[in-house]
């Protein structure tokens, strides 16, 4: 009798074991073929932000090369809204067959850890890889004087909030990158919160407020001008188109905090998908015509794996956390 029960219990186990592995190789059979097929009708490529911005750019950039490589049109479609969460939720809740994706910028983890939406993006998205990366600066207005990051901590040291920043908006990744700045400094500045960097840079550059932290792309040619002192890039290292320029962290070490855009999927999709989106997203990257565009555009492309891109997204959205908490960021009613 007990032979028999160790018999049956041996087959059950047995049994079990090779349903599981059947279970898995039909599993992955069936993602290789999806993967073998894609795409067989057009892919909507989420921007969760207006026309004609950093992400949009990049996005339509990266949706003509895939258009040309998969032979199936790659689309965009704009869902602005809520700090980009509007778009991001849409990504978030589609199917997972790869005919979503969501092409994001670095307000995406800030965005995420500032208002905990409960769509909860961060743990219900995948990534596919990082499309490229670009620096912000730290720039003052000239009545500042301030010629360098240090001069410009010793300056609010002395005076501990008299000195206003302004920032496109409360939890937007400029505010709490100043934020880092400032922790890591060990100084007080006061914010002004604005809708948008266009009327935080206006604001600025009036003298309304003394100092931002922004893209590249619409202060630079400010910094032409004389309109705006630039101080500092938040890059690891020092940017290529201003090779003269200190970086933040050579004042503040250990502080990067750099602008980038990805690609990413609805939770769930195949992970041959993923790989294969992720290949053909590193092929079009390395493209001359792609980099001169991106360039143009004040990004340097960036890719590797999806993995890689996914401890930059955590390990930020874990930073600013802890940034939120300190500075005391108070986020209600902060979305238009």
């Amino acid at each position: 009798m007990k032979n028999s029960i160790k018999s049956n219990s041996y087959n059950n186990f047995t049994g079990n074991v090779l349903l599981s592995v059947s279970c898995f190789i039909a599993t992955l059979i069936s993602s290789l073929s999806a993967a073998q097929s894609y795409p067989i009708k057009p892919v909507r490529v989420i921007v969760p932000f207006a026309p004609g911005g950093g992400g949009d750019i990049t996005a339509r950039l990266i949706s003509a090369k895939f258009t040309e490589r998969f032979k199936q049109q790659f689309v965009v479609d704009n869902r602005g809204g809520a700090g980009g969460l509007v778009g991001i939720e849409i990504a978030v809740k589609a199917a997972p067959d790869g005919y979503t994706l969501l092409m994001a910028s670095s307000s995406f983890s800030a965005t995420s850890a500032t208002h905990k939406p409960a769509s909860d993006p961060v743990n219900n998205i995948v990534p596919v890889g990082e499309v490229g990366i670009a620096p912000f600066v730290l720039s003052v207005h000239p009545s500042v004087p301030a010629k360098s990051t240090a001069e410009l901590i010793t300056l609010a040291r002395a005076k501990p909030g008299a000195l206003v920043y302004a920032v496109s908006g409360i939890g937007s990744v400029t505010h709490l990158a100043t934020e880092l700045m400032l922790h890591s400094a060990s100084i007080k500045m006061t914010s002004v919160p604005y809708k948008g960097t266009g009327p935080a840079l206006m604001d600025v550059i009036a003298g309304q407020c003394q100092l931002m932290l922004g893209s590249l792309p619409p202060l630079a040619p400010h910094f032409q001008t004389g309109k705006l002192r630039p101080l500092a890039v938040t890059s690891a290292r020092r940017w290529h188109t201003l090779p003269h320029m200190p970086t933040l962290g050579e004042s503040l070490p250990g502080y990067v905090a750099e602008n980038w855009w990805g690609l990413f999927a609805p939770k769930g999709t195949p992970p041959a998908l993923i790989s294969q989106l992720n290949g053909a997203l590193n092929d079009v990257l390395q493209q001359a015509d792609m980099k001169a565009r991106m360039d143009k555009e004040g990004v340097v492309p960036s890719g590797g794996t999806a993995a890689q891109f996914g401890v930059r997204v955590r390990d930020e959205y874990a930073r600013w956390l802890k940034v939120i908490a300190a500075a005391n960021i108070n986020v209600q009613g902060s979305l238009p």
